[in-house]
């Protein structure tokens, strides 16, 4: 990753993270909220399947709102969703907060 954007990612999660890690609010910003939920969904397992309760639980940990980000956890192409189960995709079929402007 290129300086610039390095710099870019730890600004934006200085700004919506606070001290304990948890985020003080979902940025409305496309290019924002990606650099948050890319670093919420890196915290998961690789090849790992999650409950719907465990998502919960874990997005419950950073945020209140878990259910606005499971469902951008989807739309964004993180995780795929089954039978209620809920499994991290490779990042390359991730939304990348990188090629936006």
């Amino acid at each position: 990753m290129t300086t610039n954007l390095e710099n870019y990612q730890k600004s934006v999660l200085h700004a919506f993270l606070n001290k304990e890690g948890r985020l003080k609010s979902i940025p409305s910003q496309k290019k924002k909220k990606l650099v948050v939920l890319e670093y919420l969904v890196q915290q998961l397992e690789d090849n790992k399947t999650y409950s719907e309760s465990q998502i919960n639980e874990f997005i419950k940990k950073y945020h209140e709102d878990f259910c606005t980000i499971r469902r951008e956890f989807i739309v964004n192409g993180y995780m795929n969703r089954e039978d209620g189960n809920y499994i991290k995709r490779d990042e390359s079929l991730w939304t990348n907060w990188k090629e936006l402007k």
